[in-house]
Order: structure tokens, then C-alpha cells, then sequence
């Protein structure tokens, strides 16, 4: 069994509070498609890259699709990463998306988050049908030669086949409470190894 979401799949539900203090749900947004994506506040891969995620968020808004976005990191790892951390973040930034506090980890685990930033876009029927990196350089946005979230959401907003579904998420690695800020999963690390084996660990 695979640790990530894979294409096809529904989108697991969560019931989470956002740094404006509501609980959001999947169900909270009417949306024809969903963007949902793994990030943080403190990883480089993040902050390199997410005015680039907010350029392509503000696209495609007037295409009907959402951008959600779930910090899961353990602030006992890392201190910035907090929930009020989150929220001073968002009042600084005022990013176009809704920024979820993933407390528990349940949700990482239930979509296979694999690093900040990993983006999964859903279907109208909230099906996966791609998962993988925003851009191919989200530490230096200067160096982007492929935004493949957008050439996804074009593909997907215009009725066309996804041309490249799957790629390889690029970032930090989810800091998961208790462990080492290097640690994975067991099963994501044998996922990594056999099916990504150019992503990173910050």
C-alpha cells in the first residue's frame, strides 16, 4: 500500500481551524476544484516559492478553484511553525487561500504529505488527479523554468487531459512530533526510495 494519495482517490475529509478561528471542512467550500496543499512557515522551499503559489491561486480564482493550505509541522520541532506563529503569518502575508492548523498530524497522514510544500489537486467529483511539487525550483523563484501547478490548473479548467499528473513534491520534510526533523514515516521513506528519489529533506 502506498503512503501518499494516489490519482483517483477521494479527498479525505478533515475538520480543521484556520488561523481566522473557523473550523473548515471540505465541505465548506462549493468550489468546482480544490488545490489542498502541505506547507509551513518556516521551510525555505516555502517561503521561496509562495508568492508563486499565490500568483497562480489569484488566476485561477475567477475558474472556480480553491486553494486550501494545512501546516501539520510540530512546533516542538520547530518553534515558527506554531499555530499563532501561523497566524502571524497570515496577517503579514494575507495569502489568498485558507491556512489550516493540522494539530494531530491526522491529516498528513491521511493524504501521505511527503514534504512543504506538496501540493494535491482535486476534481469536481474531489478526485486526485495530481499530486507532486508546486514549481521546479520553490527555493528561488528566479530559477522556475516549470510551474506545474498551473499547468495543471489551466489543463484541468479548460477540460483537457492532465499531461503530467505525478511529479516529485520538492521541500522540507513534514516535522512530525517526537521525531528527529529528518524522520519519516517508514512507509514513506520506502515510497521515496523506489518512486522519488530526487526530492529532499531540510
Amino acid at each position: 500500500m502506498s503512503f501518499t494519495l494516489q490519482l483517483g482517490q477521494k479527498a479525505p475529509e478533515f475538520n480543521l481551524i484556520s488561523t481566522s478561528n473557523e473550523n473548515i471542512c471540505i465541505s465548506s467550500f462549493d468550489s468546482k476544484f480544490l488545490v489542498i496543499f502541505f506547507t509551513c512557515n518556516h521551510c525555505p522551499y516555502v517561503t521561496g516559492s509562495d508568492e508563486v503559489t499565490r500568483q497562480t491561486a489569484n488566476k485561477f480564482r475567477d475558474k472556480d478553484v480553491s486553494f486550501i493550505a494545512i501546516n501539520s509541522n510540530s512546533a516542538n520541532t520547530y518553534q515558527e511553525d506554531s499555530f499563532e506563529n501561523m497566524v502571524l503569518r497570515m496577517e503579514e502575508y494575507n495569502f489568498p487561500w485558507v491556512y489550516l492548523h493540522d494539530a494531530d498530524q491526522e491529516i498528513a497522514l491521511k493524504y501521505g504529505a511527503l514534504k512543504t510544500p506538496h501540493f494535491y489537486v482535486f476534481n469536481e467529483q474531489r478526485e486526485l488527479i495530481y499530486t507532486g511539487r508546486g514549481v521546479d525550483s520553490p527555493l528561488d523563484a528566479n530559477k522556475i523554468k516549470i510551474n506545474n501547478l498551473e499547468l495543471v490548473l489551466d489543463e484541468l479548467t479548460s477540460n483537457t487531459l492532465i499531461s503530467i499528473p505525478i511529479t516529485n513534491p520538492i521541500g522540507c520534510s513534514v516535522k512530525w512530533e517526537g521525531k528527529d526533523s529528518h524522520w519519516m514515516p517508514p512507509e514513506a521513506v520506502s515510497y521515496t526510495h523506489l518512486t522519488l528519489p530526487t526530492i529532499y529533506s531540510v
